[in-house]
């Protein structure tokens, strides 16, 4: 009986030990989700759209002012405010916006918020871009409302264009390409949703996939995108596997110029800020998309 004590109080410390462990793995876990959110972050092009065009800027605050054929647009404000930014988003409500295009309230997005390439982001991401979110010092930052024409000022009409154009998919690896082929399709077609401004958009301003990536007339500065095919003339065909590696890293074109315009942001806030397996992944996939016929 005089053991007994002694057995108790060796349970007791090992089972504190146990909690302890699966504390350390849990904080552990949370840490490289943080790290893993902040890198999406960074990969979906958040940053650049989410912050002001101006000095002092804080990023992710919000207000840049989005300019469209369709009216001006403001970008929210991501920081976790629970006034003017998403506090108090749940996980759910992280998932409906992202690949559903809906507010918490229910209302559908507008789709300048690329929740149509976005759709295909797995679970795993969304929950590590939304707890990364959360972790940010939330900033009070009011932000205008959108300067539509009275015919759009309705978000709900949203419904009838999501019903024509939208219809998400998770992302589906080809089991026929390699791991970095996949990698690249994931990052081009959906995190770093590339063709919201590589490819051309119809009367309605939904994309026409049919054309994928082959350029587009009216982008969002206004001028002309570059198709980013293997298109020798229009597209990168004439651009080797470093030249890519190098544009992606540090904005700089084969012929020793710098990216301009939107592209330096991406470039800056985006695919600067990859790992060199990522930004090759992306070389990788450019270069199998073959060049299209002319229109």
């Amino acid at each position: 009986m005089a053991a007994r004590p002694g057995l108790a109080a060796g349970s007791r410390t090992c089972v504190a030990l146990l909690l302890c462990l699966v504390a350390s793995a849990v904080a552990a876990a949370s840490a490289e989700q943080l790290a893993r959110g902040r890198y999406l972050v960074h990969a979906g092009g958040c940053i650049s759209c989410h912050t002001a065009d101006r000095d002092g800027a804080i990023p992710l605050a919000g207000g840049r002012r989005l300019e469209t054929p369709f009216g001006i647009f403001y970008a929210p404000n991501l920081t976790p405010d629970r006034k003017t930014g998403i506090g108090g988003w749940s996980d759910t409500d992280f998932s409906a916006a992202l690949r559903h295009g809906r507010a918490p309230d229910g209302s559908p997005y507008y789709p300048v918020f690329p929740y149509p390439a976005y759709a295909g982001i797995s679970d795993a991401d969304v929950a590590a871009m939304a707890a990364w979110l959360r972790s940010i010092p939330p900033v009070h930052n009011p932000v205008p409302a959108h300067e539509l024409p009275w015919y759009l000022r309705s978000r709900w009409l949203m419904l009838g264009w999501n019903l024509l154009f939208f219809d998400p998919q998770p992302f589906q690896a080809d089991p026929a390409r390699d791991k970095d082929w996949n990698r690249g399709a994931y990052l081009v077609r959906h995190l770093g949703h590339c063709g919201e401004c590589h490819t051309p958009r119809n009367l309605f301003g939904a994309r026409d996939d049919s054309r994928e990536l082959a350029g587009n007339a009216a982008g969002p500065d206004g001028g002309k995108v570059p198709g980013i095919r293997q298109d020798r003339e229009q597209g990168l065909g004439r651009w080797t596997l470093d030249d890519m590696l190098l544009f992606l890293e540090l904005g700089m074109l084969p012929n020793g110029d710098f990216a301009g315009s939107s592209m330096s942001a991406v470039i800056d806030d985006n695919t600067s800020q990859l790992t060199g397996d990522d930004r090759r992944a992306i070389a990788v996939y450019l270069q199998s998309l073959a060049p299209l016929d002319s229109p």
